[in-house]
């Protein structure tokens, strides 16, 4: 009987000492987002959060103030691989600049899941992203259909060096190149996706080609400087934006914006953390998770399907 009791309480110890190292071994996966400057990442951070709760796991959600930090935002990843996690999630602002960090997480063997923007290489596990490039081609078929599948556009967008900003500039381009020939790009610059600076940068294309009839802007704060601008300098043309947001959502509702692209934010932080979890456990992935997107307008932006989608 004695004895007994003592194997009980040996296992029970036993136990309770597995149950603390388990404790101790919480996985935590912090996300190293493009920014904080715009409620999209705020709508990943969410999706990400709720993934988190669901699988048991810590997660971390951070970026730079701005989209133009990128040695900041490098700082931050670094910052994220010392603490030796067991996985991370990365959003690249400079695809290129990443792969020495992203090498290094490689020779760790901490798998690297990337959002948003992928990056130019085979290190991460797998990419959740929206197919930037086809939602891009479906903007440039909106923008033809409203301007008569003729004249001049420009496009505003948010970087050169980010995988969705290319894609979606060049989503755009190839579509208008290979489907419509009487339609013209004019002019194509960059933003950085501040709206203040996207403003300035679509009153100087206005102002350039007077017979502009349409503006594309690749992400929220391009679009929301091309909407400033247009209004600012009185001009009547199809704006065309990228994310959503209160500024947008108003513009599409006032008319001052014809439509725009929507992703799955919440989608993106939920299947990044979802991922990291799959592939910590040696789980095999796709190269990309689509997570889909929607054209929103006037005459479907309340719709339940697409309100689910976008946010203030």
């Amino acid at each position: 009987m004695f004895k007994n009791k003592l194997i009980a309480a040996a296992l029970g110890l036993a136990f309770a000492v597995g149950s603390a190292g388990a404790q101790a071994q919480e996985v935590y996966i912090p996300l190293i987002s493009k920014g904080f400057q715009h409620q999209f990442w705020q709508a990943v951070k969410a999706g990400a959060e709720q993934a988190a709760k669901d699988y048991k796991v810590k997660v971390s959600f951070e970026g730079p103030e701005t989209e133009a930090m990128v040695d900041k935002q490098i700082d931050m990843l670094s910052a994220a691989l010392a603490k030796k996690p067991q996985a991370i999630g990365f959003a690249a602002l400079d695809s290129k600049a990443a792969l020495p960090l992203l090498k290094k997480a490689q020779a760790a063997k901490i798998p690297v899941i990337a959002f948003d923007s992928g990056v130019d290489s085979d290190i991460p596990a797998t990419t959740a992203t929206t197919d930037n490039k086809a939602a891009a081609a479906v903007a440039a078929d909106k923008m033809a259909e409203l301007i008569g599948k003729e004249g001049e556009v420009a496009v505003v967008a948010h970087d050169q060096t980010s995988r969705t900003a290319i894609d979606r500039r060049d989503g755009f381009l190839d579509r208008i190149k290979s489907a419509y020939p009487k339609i013209k790009v004019v002019s194509v610059q960059y933003g950085g996706g501040d709206h203040l600076k996207s403003t300035e940068v679509t009153k100087s294309i206005l102002q350039a080609y007077p017979k502009l009839k349409g503006v594309f802007g690749t992400n929220e704060g391009s679009a929301i400087g091309v909407v400033n601008g247009v209004k600012e300098m009185k001009r009547k043309i199809i704006v065309i934006g990228y994310d959503s947001g209160k500024q947008q959502k108003d513009a599409i509702r006032d008319g001052t914006m014809a439509g725009a692209i929507t992703q799955n934010p919440g989608g993106i932080g939920y299947k990044t953390v979802e991922a990291a979890v799959k592939a910590i456990k040696g789980e095999k992935l796709p190269k990309v998770i689509d997570t889909g997107y929607y054209w929103y307008d006037k005459s479907n932006i309340d719709d339940p399907k697409i309100a689910s989608q976008l946010y203030d």
